[in-house]
């Protein structure tokens, strides 16, 4: 049988609704400001602790949803089409 394997550094196509909500907001960030949130601005927007959401970008990032850069600010992009994001709530 002849499978095609997906790249390893493919994004996945995908993701819950919370995922899809902080997707969505770094997109609508980044493209508004012209740059990508800092943590401190998703954790703001979510009403969170910061440990909440170094955790979702870290799970982000391990699912290929996002990249970014470890230890460097604002270098979060996604990597999921904008047309499959859900609406910012």
């Amino acid at each position: 049988m002849n499978q095609t394997a997906t790249p390893r550094h493919a994004p996945r196509t995908g993701f819950t609704e919370k995922q899809g909500q902080y997707l969505a907001f770094i997109h609508a960030y980044t493209k508004i400001n012209g740059r990508p949130p800092a943590e401190a601005d998703m954790q703001i927007h979510f009403g969170v602790t910061p440990p909440t959401v170094h955790q979702m970008v870290l799970n982000l990032d391990r699912a290929r949803l996002i990249e970014r850069i470890p230890g460097k600010p604002r270098t979060i992009r996604v990597l999921v089409d904008p047309g499959s994001l859900p609406i910012l709530k």
